[in-house]
């Protein structure tokens, strides 16, 4: 009598190598694809965060202008209490550039720093005029 694994077909399981492979280099296609995509939308998506912060430091100036006819320096909005979101922060430091003589003027201007650097600066001024054009 013969044992009972003799009596069954031989069945593997599994992949080949060349499958593997295969698998792996189409992957490694996509992901080459698909980072340069990934990076550039993770860029915008900062980018916007900034723009959205410098439109509500603006807005800040403007309420300071109404109050106090002037505009005010980055020092004295921080200390009135003003803080950059730290997301914001990680990404981009600001100045303020004030201008004097009849009519008050500002220049609020963001910096990308680290992984953002490679964005370009962001420029917002008191008439609402913002720079580079084709980054709003």
């Amino acid at each position: 009598m013969q044992p009972s694994f003799f009596k069954r077909p031989f069945v593997q399981y599994g992949f080949t190598l060349i499958e593997l492979m295969i698998t792996v280099a189409i992957v490694g296609i996509l992901a080459t694809i698909a980072y340069p995509s990934y990076t550039q939308y993770v860029i915008r998506t900062h980018r916007v965060a900034a723009q959205s912060e410098m439109m509500a430091i603006s807005n800040r100036q403007q309420q300071f202008l109404l109050t106090n006819r002037s505009y005010v320096d980055k020092t004295i909005l921080e200390a009135s209490g003003y803080a950059l979101p730290a997301d914001v922060a990680n990404k981009y430091n600001y100045a303020i550039t004030l201008g004097g003589g009849a009519v008050p003027f500002f220049t609020l201007t963001f910096t990308p720093v680290g992984s953002q650097s490679n964005d370009g600066n962001l420029t917002i001024n008191s008439d609402g005029v913002k720079t580079p054009a084709e980054k709003w």
